[in-house]
């Protein structure tokens, strides 16, 4: 699918401001999008939206269906009638201001929605019971699966908490017969836990409810949302567990063999991300139903998608489930072009991003532009001095190097370091190539730290960004404002310190608002 010509911001929800300790989907939102609009940003992109596990990834849901519980708003709620005003009132150890504090934040709002789904199931009108039973059904392919899996997760967690090494699977601490989603055995649990089942659905409800209602508002102002989707789905979720057939596990639901990335230019053992990988027979053998159902439903949520790691599709790196890293694992060919014939042949020409980074064969590219889905290009990638040496400038990350439009320019991604921090930390070879190349005459190094501090070298990176002949050219939040590396998403291969960062709601100024308008209109990317 060709894109039109557009620019837009990278910034997941729970990097709003405001005072309940995360972003939300409520008023700092929408003041997020009127923002966009006012900067003639027509494209907001956002990472995963599921909810989230262990180390707090949106890229390691509980489920590839379903809503973060996180990102509900509690003031919507409140002025719904679904919920008391009581639960507005926040315990002294969620902060107001700065970076999420996860533990504390899941701590304090899980029993506070709980609350809510109570009061919503006890005192919700008619027309709201009816708006809740009609979105029970339009999501019977998953949203039972899903809740049926949080109950147990739930129930089994508090009763191993002193006994159960931390990051335990389903598959190691269940008891066996639920841990292998027998119909008998799941079908009594959900007779003896359907309070808590019902209340897992109702909070999947307010998550839809209110994201459809943003989806709406933002549409209505000209701005397309971009989702996320990760190739793999994280071992804890329901979707591995009512799907077990479909992946490469032993009869006792534990991975055979997990997805990972050789060594690269993120880590010098590769990456063990330990999804387990798909039988893609078995898939194949089910006309790929299940990939269908999950595509389908981000274009529920957005209105654009992009597929992490769209690389293994063609081959995925299969490193033995013993390993500690991925050093020792080998490339096995994918589905390639038959899974997306059979989507395309279900969901008509939809438009996809594929994140087409690292290790890219000729057969890789060949499978993106088969599909005619655009890559993607990283300007900080784009400025080796190795490869300058040795070649020129001739990175095909570079936007004069690009070989076609049908692509998306980035500044940089979730994980890389932010614009400004990435500056500050290049070393001098480095940021000359970069001054000299972005600013179009010879720098010195002394010149060059001297934009760096001003931010001028960072704001002509963004120049250069929606100059490209990219069809999109997405700019994280974060190189707009000029944080420096504490704003940082993600650093690949780590945890415990990822996903965190927050903006203040003072620094959305609408001079950069104007500014990025400016250069939008400028570059041809505000065409009605």
């Amino acid at each position: 699918m060709k894109f039109e010509r557009k620019s837009g911001v990278l910034l997941h929800p729970t990097s709003l401001p405001g005072k309940y300790g995360i972003g939300t989907i409520g008023k700092a939102a929408y003041d997020f999008v009127d923002w966009l609009a006012l900067g003639g940003q027509t494209l907001w992109q956002v990472l995963p939206l599921g909810p989230t596990g262990y180390g707090d990834s949106p890229y390691a849901s509980f489920s590839t269906y379903a809503g973060n519980p996180l990102l509900i708003d509690l003031e919507m709620l409140v002025e719904k009638g679904w919920a008391p005003s009581s639960v507005l009132k926040t315990p002294d150890y969620i902060k107001k201001t700065g970076n999420v504090d996860f533990g504390a934040v899941v701590w304090w709002k899980m029993p506070v929605l709980n609350e809510c789904a109570s009061y919503f199931a006890a005192n919700a009108n008619d027309e709201d019971k009816k708006l809740y039973k009609d979105f029970c059904k339009s999501k019977a392919n998953w949203l039972n699966n899903f809740a049926v899996f949080m109950s147990i997760k739930q129930y089994y967690d508090k009763k191993a908490a002193e006994e159960k090494p931390a990051n335990s699977m389903w598959h190691s601490y269940w008891e066996k017969s639920l841990a292998r989603c027998e119909k008998e055995a799941v079908a009594k649990w959900e007779k003896e836990h359907k309070d808590t089942i019902e209340q897992l659905k109702i909070i999947q409800f307010f998550f839809d409810f209110q994201w459809n209602a943003l989806k709406t508002y933002a549409n209505n102002k000209g701005v397309s949302l971009i989702g996320d989707i990760p190739i793999f789905v994280a071992p804890d979720s329901a979707d591995v567990w009512s799907n077990q057939k479909l992946f490469q596990l032993d009869k006792d639901g534990k991975p055979n063999c997990v997805a990972g990335v050789p060594p690269d230019y993120f880590c010098a053992t590769g990456q063990l991300w330990g999804n387990p990988l798909y039988d893609w027979d078995a898939m194949k053998a089910e006309k790929y139903q299940w990939w269908i159902n999950r595509i389908k439903r981000v274009y529920e949520l957005t209105d654009v998608l992009r597929i992490d790691h769209f690389r293994g599709f063609e081959a995925y790196w299969s490193v033995p489930a013993t390993e500690e890293t991925a050093i020792n694992g080998k490339w096995i060919k994918g589905p390639g072009l038959d899974l997306f014939n059979a989507i395309k042949k279900k969901l008509g020409d939809i438009p996809v991003i594929a994140e087409d980074l690292g290790v890219i064969t000729d057969e890789v590219a060949k499978l993106r532009d088969d599909c005619n889905f655009p890559g993607m290009k990283v300007l900080q990638f784009a400025f080796s001095p190795e490869e300058a040496k040795e070649h020129g400038m001739v990175n095909y990350f570079q936007p004069h190097m690009f070989n076609t439009s049908n692509c998306v320019m980035y500044t940089g991604t979730h994980d890389n370091d932010t614009m400004q921090g990435w500056l500050e930390n290049a070393g001098a070879e480095q940021l000359v190539l970069v001054a000299n190349y972005i600013e179009g005459k010879e720098l010195s190094e002394e010149k060059a730290r001297a934009l760096v501090k001003t931010g001028q070298l960072r704001k002509d990176m963004i120049k250069s960004c929606l100059a490209s002949t990219a069809s999109f050219a997405v700019i994280p939040l974060q190189d707009i404002l000029g944080t420096d590396n504490s704003g940082r998403m993600n650093q690949p291969a780590t945890t415990g310190c990822n996903w965190t960062w927050r903006f203040a709601q003072n620094q959305l100024k609408e001079k950069d608002a104007q500014w990025l308008k400016f250069l939008s209109d400028l570059y041809g990317r505000n065409l009605k």
